[in-house]
């Protein structure tokens, strides 16, 4: 019998192997984790840092609409008041009391309002509070009229944000002017500048209307604070946030407003004493809050020092992007302590590992003596010795029963060896099994892979509609603005072509909204908006009078079966595209006239019928020519179209965004009489259905 020759320095080999498997998790294993634990802890901590700002940023923004509430709340207080009502009782301003400016400045004082003004109905001045310390002049009246800015708001309930052109705020209140004008400072990593000062006033105002015993208005009362180099009030948002020794490490927290980019009034100091008044935020973070209205969480270069830093955009009341509100504190502190811990932890590491070491080589000596002697044995058999064997060893433990079992081995090694040759022969045929399952397995995927090609190649093509939609909508604007310059610089003479321009109008027009289908099928995840609790029989109303201009070309008659009571699930302006994308199909299938029906009712989804209804359904019904076969099978489809001049999305579109809520939509012919019939069923809890692709490459849940 042969044995495999062990060669002579097999034993020092076995010594040097054993020594680096002991030292390997030390030398390897230990680092590894080491840093592991250090980008873990890393991130965690950099996790903990911007839960901190999160929170920070949610205090500030708080106290930011309590302020603005306090505002409304005040101004509202004194129009209601029975003082203003009795000084306001004579017919004509000549006959109002002459303490009328005194009364007002003492509400602006108590209301710690910057300005606070009385107009008549009509928008002209009766009174004002005059701050303490500057002459009263007409102590009876403002020298201005209202301001276009305050047009139209004597109804407002709570105050809003607005930002005023000097000429409007020198109308309300001129003492304010000079905190107005605000230079711009070079500000690093910053947009590039075209102004070199800021003249704009960001306000918090309020206009609240005086009625009298019978409910009509006999003047607007308009109160407000400028936020424009308002330290007083960004102190206070500071001292709430960053109270005194609330932040460790000796780190330092601000706060700021920004109009627009600019630091209007902030905490935040340029110079040891000087505040950075003027400077401006850094063009990535402008992008983000400004561009996009997000809201940044992040580290953030602050005028000269990096901080850990909250940004959120500031709404006016046509929901525009004035501004930002911002806090922060500075980073270094916690870097600095971030390093230290990293340090001490590595030191840690560093004992661990030479004790360890040190044990290791102490174990690994006790191993390779016992697998130095067993291998001498075996060279002592494979030199014709068969009578040669370990024999007993003084280690009691696995090494020692390892020696005695090699011994037995030799004994039966011929035995041993059959049973080897046997078992080969056995997973040879297994092998082969496998092998065929293998195949069966490849196969598989490869069919798999054909499914993903399929679905890389439709969205390859929903970015190239994305693209292409983004580059058709430039010569779409270019044509648009040219045709309306043709027609204002023609005035009356254009007459003769005006139905052509008309149809150009038309044609633009029409290609727009070719456009955004194009791009609702590339990026329907972006058209998705706030989801809210709607009357299907009010938007259904509402659809109908959109659709009117069409409904009043033919001869078309409208049948109502509203009789659903459960709201839906769903954003409006989303269930609407889907109701007037559905009108609109009825009205074009009827071109000679006919019946459209609506229906609507309570839904209970199947297997849950006998309660509460889980939402309500809409059908929409035509009596024209009906659905087909073939157009039946492919009406869901994109692309497809029946129509010479559609593009074959609208229902492909409608149908995600009714999946989207949890809702479904289907089609089939009338039975009674001739027609197509489409339902749709939304839920009133809305919830998402599971993302399964379908044949089409479109996702089952948008």
């Amino acid at each position: 019998m042969t044995f495999w020759r062990a060669p002579g320095w097999l034993a020092g080999s076995v010594r040097n192997k054993l020594l680096a498997m002991a030292l390997l998790p030390l030398l390897v294993a230990f680092p590894l984790l080491v840093l592991a634990l250090a980008l873990w802890g890393n991130a965690a901590y950099d996790r903990l840092l911007i839960t901190k700002v999160r929170s920070d940023l949610a205090v500030a923004h708080g106290y930011f609409e309590q302020v603005l509430g306090e505002v409304g709340s005040g101004t509202q207080g004194v129009a209601a008041s029975q003082a203003l009502y009795s000084a306001l009782r004579p017919a004509s301003p000549a006959a109002f009391p002459a303490g009328l400016n005194e009364q007002l400045a003492l509400a602006r004082e108590r209301l710690g309002l910057d300005f606070l003004l009385l107009y008549d109905p009509q928008g002209r001045p009766l009174a004002r509070a005059v701050p303490a310390g500057l002459s009263t002049g007409d102590a009876r009246a403002p020298v201005a009229p209202m301001p276009a800015a305050l047009a139209g708001g004597a109804s407002t309930r709570a105050a809003r944000l607005l930002v005023l052109e000097p000429d409007d705020l020198e109308a309300l209140a001129p003492h304010l002017m000079p905190r107005l004008r605000i230079p711009l400072v070079a500000t690093r990593n910053a947009a590039p500048a075209t102004r070199e000062a800021e003249h704009r006033a960001m306000v918090m105002l309020s206009t609240h209307a005086v009625l009298d015993a019978n409910g009509r208005t006999i003047a607007v009362l308009a109160g407000g604070l400028l936020l424009n180099q308002n330290l007083d009030f960004i102190d206070h948002i500071n001292r709430i946030v960053y109270p005194e020794d609330s932040l460790p490490f000796g780190s330092q927290g601000t706060a700021t407003l920004f109009m627009d980019d600019v630091r209007i009034t902030t905490n935040v100091r340029l110079f040891q004493d000087q505040r950075a008044i003027g400077t401006r935020v850094s063009q990535t973070v402008r992008d983000a809050v400004l561009g996009q209205g997000q809201t940044w969480l992040d580290r953030a270069f602050v005028v000269n020092d990096w901080y850990v830093s909250a940004y959120e955009p500031l709404l006016d009341a046509r929901e525009q992007r004035i501004g930002m509100l911002y806090v922060g504190y500075l980073e270094a502190p916690f870097r600095l302590v971030r390093y230290a811990m990293l340090a001490a932890m590595g030191l840690i590491f560093l004992v661990v590992m030479a004790l360890s070491a040190w044990f290791s080589l102490r174990w690994a000596r006790s191993i390779f003596q016992p697998v130095e002697r067993m291998n001498s044995t075996m060279q002592l058999v494979e030199e014709g010795r068969p009578q040669a064997r370990v024999g007993p060893l003084p280690a009691r433990d696995e090494l020692g029963a390892l020696a005695g079992h090699l011994d037995q081995l030799l004994d039966v090694i011929d035995d041993k060896t059959a049973a080897l040759q046997r078992w080969g022969q056995e997973l040879d045929h297994k092998v082969a099994e496998r092998t065929q399952e293998l195949e069966a397995s490849n196969a598989s995927l490869q069919l798999a892979q054909q499914q993903l090609v399929k679905s890389e190649k439709l969205a390859a093509i929903g970015q190239l509609t994305a693209s292409i939609a983004h580059e058709i909508n430039n010569p779409i604007a270019v044509m648009q603005g040219n045709l309306d310059l043709m027609r204002e610089t023609l005035g009356e003479a254009g007459a003769p072509v005006r139905s052509e321009l008309k149809l150009l109008d038309e044609q633009v027009e029409r290609m727009r909204i070719i456009v955004t289908q194009l791009l609702q099928y590339a990026r329907p995840t972006e058209y998705a908006g706030y989801v809210e609790a709607l009357d299907l029989n009010r938007t259904l109303e509402d659809c109908l009078v959109l659709v009117g201009h069409l409904l009043a070309q033919t001869s078309i008659a409208v049948e109502r079966d509203l009789k659903a009571t459960r709201r839906v699930g769903c954003n409006r302006q989303e269930l609407q595209q889907v109701i007037i994308n559905l009108l609109i199909n009825a009205i074009q299938a009827m071109p000679q006239g006919g019946a459209l029906r609506l229906l609507t009712r309570d839904w209970w989804p199947e297997g849950t019928e006998g309660g509460e209804a889980s939402g309500a359904l809409l059908v929409v019904q035509d009596s024209g020519a009906g659905l087909s076969p073939e157009v039946r099978e492919r009406l869901f489809r994109p692309f497809f179209t029946t129509k010479n001049d559609g593009n074959g999305l609208g229902l492909w579109i409608s149908q995600g965004l009714v999946e989207r809520y949890g809702g479904a939509i289907s089609a089939d012919n009338r039975s009674e009489v001739s027609g197509a019939s489409f339902t749709v069923r939304m839920l009133t809890e809305p919830r998402a259905p599971e993302a399964t692709p379908t044949g089409d490459g479109r996702p089952g849940a948008l």
